[in-house]
């Protein structure tokens, strides 16, 4: 059976993204040699199907220059399917398997386990939608990378309330440069 899992990078003062919803000040910190290619290789190869909401694509899209370059995203993804949760119309990039989606979290996360086929399912960003997951019972571990800056502002890494009860620690880590912490997450009964 699939779990879904939020696998991001935070501040340590809890932010995924700066004010402006830019990654940059993540690429500033050091990666301690392939320390980042090492975890997120094997983790990748774990990941059946995946979803983003709309600011997160519109990043990876922009920063990679994914519609010049659409290439990247196979180099990232492979060819595992992506549902992107938006709004707004939002240009595919060619030859990478998109869903372009409004629909509520619980039927999508139906979709995604079918065409995950076993294998884990990867809540890219932003915390919003991780919460959107979790409020429905449907978010089964949370894995951070936690960087050595503090931003001040910026994008909430999980704008819900999570009680201790329902977080259990399950991995500590560390490398050069970041921290690596590992929850399961355990949900009331409905």
């Amino acid at each position: 059976m699939a779990t879904t899992q939020y696998y991001t990078a935070t501040s340590i003062d809890g932010f995924i993204a700066d004010p402006g919803n830019s990654l940059d000040w993540l690429f500033e910190v050091g990666s301690g040699g392939d320390a980042g290619n090492v975890r997120f290789g094997p983790f990748m190869a774990g990941v059946g199907a995946m979803a983003m909401g709309a600011t997160t694509y519109e990043w990876v899209l922009n920063h990679e220059r994914l519609l010049e370059d659409p290439s990247s995203w196979q180099k990232y993804y492979g060819a595992v399917p992506c549902w992107v949760f938006t709004h707004r119309d939002l240009p595919a990039v060619p030859g990478a398997t998109l869903a372009f989606t409004q629909a509520d979290v619980r039927d999508v996360h139906q979709q995604m386990t079918a065409a995950a086929g076993g294998r884990n399912i990867w809540l890219v960003g932003g915390g919003d939608l991780a919460g959107q997951f979790a409020d429905e019972g449907l978010l089964d571990e949370i894995l951070l990378s936690v960087a050595p800056v503090a931003l001040g502002a910026g994008a909430p890494l999980l704008p819900r309330r999570l009680l201790s009860s329902q977080l259990t620690l399950t991995g500590v880590d560390r490398d050069d440069y970041f921290a690596y912490l590992s929850y399961r997450v355990t949900h009331d009964p409905a």
